[in-house]
């Protein structure tokens, strides 16, 4: 299928750059400043997601809806959540421990934003041309990569010592959003062909609370290991982890947009999930690998030797991730996409539990056994959903 490989090509040029993104803030970047802008951009992920409640998914499945009108019925029910969701955010950021000003600020920028992007992701996959749906995986992290390189030199250069992290996310994110544009701005669409008589061969039908707790969730747990790592373990130790986590966690991501996204927008899927799973699960290995040997020979900042503990349980974590992501089209497909939900938010409850439980239970537990742990409990349950999907 020709769309599946423009989307495959352009997510790995677009995770290639966001690697290089990752490498920059490494290379020019301290922990102190990485860590900050981790948890920054974490409350903006919270609060893009939840804001979302999952319209980029729904605007994939329900094909019988026309794509301009589904867009901006997405955008604008989004937006609206997206404000009323603002002292949750507020909540999040004094949680962090950072300044209230301008770090909110920062926070909304980011999620409203990377809002519009990932609407735009699932508006084009469905109407527009090969290059078009190529241009707006790529054009983003390479704006974001561009503007940190910029930004970092400038700052050796004539001593800036303005937010260059933040800033830079902020521009991939507003290139990415500026193609969902054309849609908010066109009229009426014409019903699609199969819009009102043929019956949809897949569909979303979740509930829109559902939806809301399911999102709710995830956006909780994955916000949560951020903030429970600054606050157990400080900044730098947020950096090693996060910085990693980010590189591998593009792996599952790349696989979710190049195959489940695109099974979705088809309404069908020719090859077998489990190939797919394992090819990025052996992309996780090489590229935990590729990081080992990157601190052994010291070609990374001695500051950095800290990502040594954590290499071990994020590669088996994102690796399991990827199996996940591979078969997360099924349940749309085979009208389970509620008992789906449901799993993943028991899933998102044992892994709660592993997160939190050394705050009250072994307040003496390191990062490294707490990371451990937290990643074995996951990579179990992962597994367990892999199982479930394959059998759908």
């Amino acid at each position: 299928m020709n769309t599946s490989r423009v989307i495959a090509l352009s997510s790995a040029a677009a995770f290639g750059t966001q690697v290089a993104f990752a490498l920059i803030t490494l290379r020019l970047f301290t922990p102190q400043e990485v860590g900050e802008f981790s948890v920054i951009s974490q409350i903006g992920f919270f609060w893009m997601t939840l804001a979302l409640a999952q319209s980029q998914l729904s605007l994939l499945a329900n094909q019988h809806m026309p794509a301009h009108t589904a867009a901006q019925h997405a955008w604008r029910a989004s937006a609206w959540r997206g404000l009323a969701l603002l002292p949750v955010a507020a909540l999040a950021v004094w949680f962090s421990q950072l300044a209230m000003w301008p770090t909110l600020m920062w926070a909304l920028l980011l999620a409203f934003c990377q809002m519009g992007w990932m609407l735009a992701q699932s508006f084009t996959l469905r109407v527009d041309c090969a290059w078009q749906q190529a241009a707006v995986r790529v054009l983003p992290p390479l704006t974001a990569a561009a503007t940190a390189l910029t930004t970092a030199l400038a700052g050796a250069s004539f001593g800036w010592s303005g937010p260059s992290l933040v800033l830079s996310a902020l521009a991939g994110y507003a290139v990415g959003a500026a193609w969902l544009v054309p849609a908010l701005r066109a009229r009426a669409s014409h019903t699609s062909s199969n819009a009102a008589t043929d019956r949809p061969t897949q569909a979303d039908p979740r509930s829109a609370a559902l939806r809301m707790v399911h999102t709710l969730v995830d956006a909780l747990l994955a916000t949560a290991i951020i903030l429970v790592w600054q606050r157990l373990y400080g900044a730098e130790e947020t950096g090693w982890m996060s910085a990693l986590l980010r590189v591998l966690g593009f792996v599952p991501a790349v696989v979710h947009m190049a195959w489940a996204q695109v099974a979705l927008a088809h309404g069908r899927s020719t090859t077998s999930p489990w190939w797919l799973g394992l090819g990025g699960f052996a992309c996780v290995i090489a590229l935990g690998l590729s990081c080992a040997v990157a601190l052994y020979q010291g070609w990374l900042d001695p500051r950095w030797h800290g990502v040594w503990t954590y290499i071990a349980p994020l590669v088996l974590w994102q690796g399991t991730a990827c199996l996940s992501a591979a078969f997360s089209h099924r349940p749309f497909q085979t009208q389970s996409a509620s008992a789906y939900s449901w799993a993943c938010i028991a899933l998102s409850a044992f892994q709660t539990i592993a997160l939190l439980a050394p705050i009250g239970l072994v307040p003496s537990i390191d990062a490294e056994q707490h990371m451990a742990g937290f990643a074995g409990v996951s990579s179990l349950g992962l597994l367990g959903l892999t199982a479930w999907m394959a059998k759908r």
